[in-house]
């Protein structure tokens, strides 16, 4: 491997700190023992033969398995600590701060770095070790874990409820003022599914906002209907300010953790990974049983 990465002889001998003559006895003790020519000489360099680039190969992966596996074992024998970085979707925000709460009593010198964004699956390799995604992935060689389902739900004030009436079929969130996440000039549409399939409606914003808690507020203040996540929005059922509406209606995205594709991942970032994985697949699991 050395022979071949200097490029000759002598300068793989200075490498690692031998006489030249020995490197080259081994090179040739390696050849006889497999009964064929790995390098072809020359007095200023040395190339591989068809068979020699071929053992080359399989060899470098074979030692950079073995690097690794050294690697690892040391890791393993440290304190785990540093900085792992997550992306994570906004409407997770103030799910997963008491989901971390045993993983930060348990490795306390691992540092957690959270960016709250929806574009968390483009960020992986670059700005942050893991990502949280809910619904549609990029198109990427990164390693996903499916975690389960994110559902979403309609809940409002019972004030708003009283002076509005309950809404009784699905249509009829149309005479409804809504809380949105995104809108066109007021205007926006509600597309869940229900007993009937995949079902949508046009409705007018009463309140447009792209952050979850700013919604879940703004329908427990009475100002319309707003679609939330269900662990967020049936907490608010159980303490009686929020009441859910058209219950059997819903939408469900599928949520991933990513993590990228590198033969080795720092054991900090394996932990934290692997325990977002068990967590939120625990918590979708108690929700759909």
């Amino acid at each position: 491997m050395r022979v071949v990465e200097a490029g000759n002889f002598t300068r793989a001998a200075m490498a690692m700190g031998l006489p030249a003559s020995s490197v080259s006895r081994s090179v040739s003790a390696l050849e006889r023992d497999l009964g064929i020519t790995l390098l072809e000489r020359t007095t200023r360099k040395v190339a591989l033969t068809e068979a020699g680039r071929a053992f080359f190969e399989r060899a470098r992966e074979a030692l950079a398995g073995l690097e690794e596996a050294n690697s690892l074992a040391r890791e393993a024998a440290l304190d785990v600590q540093g900085a792992v970085r997550i992306a994570v979707p906004l409407e997770l925000g103030s799910r997963l701060g008491s989901m971390f709460a045993t993983l930060a009593h348990d490795y306390p010198q691992i540092r957690l770095e959270i960016t709250f964004t929806n574009r968390g699956g483009e960020l992986v390799g670059d700005l942050v070790d893991i990502a949280v995604v809910i619904g549609k992935l990029p198109d990427s060689s990164l390693v996903t874990r499916r975690v389960g389902e994110a559902t979403n739900r309609l809940y409002a004030a019972p004030a708003y409820i009283t002076r509005r009436g309950q809404p009784r079929t699905f249509a009829d969130l149309a005479k409804h003022d809504a809380i949105l996440p995104r809108a066109v000039s007021g205007s926006g549409r509600i597309e869940l599914t229900g007993p009937r399939g995949v079902e949508h409606v046009d409705v007018e914003a009463r309140i447009v906002a792209d952050h979850v808690q700013f919604m879940a507020d703004a329908a427990i203040s009475g100002l319309g209907i707003a679609l939330l996540p269900f662990w967020l929005g049936d907490r608010s059922v159980g303490d009686g300010t929020l009441v859910a509406v058209l219950p059997r209606f819903s939408t469900q995205m599928p949520m991933h953790v990513l993590a990228h594709a590198g033969r080795h991942l720092p054991r900090r970032v394996v932990i934290v990974r692997d325990y977002l994985v068990a967590a939120l697949s625990s918590s979708c699991t108690k929700h759909h049983s």
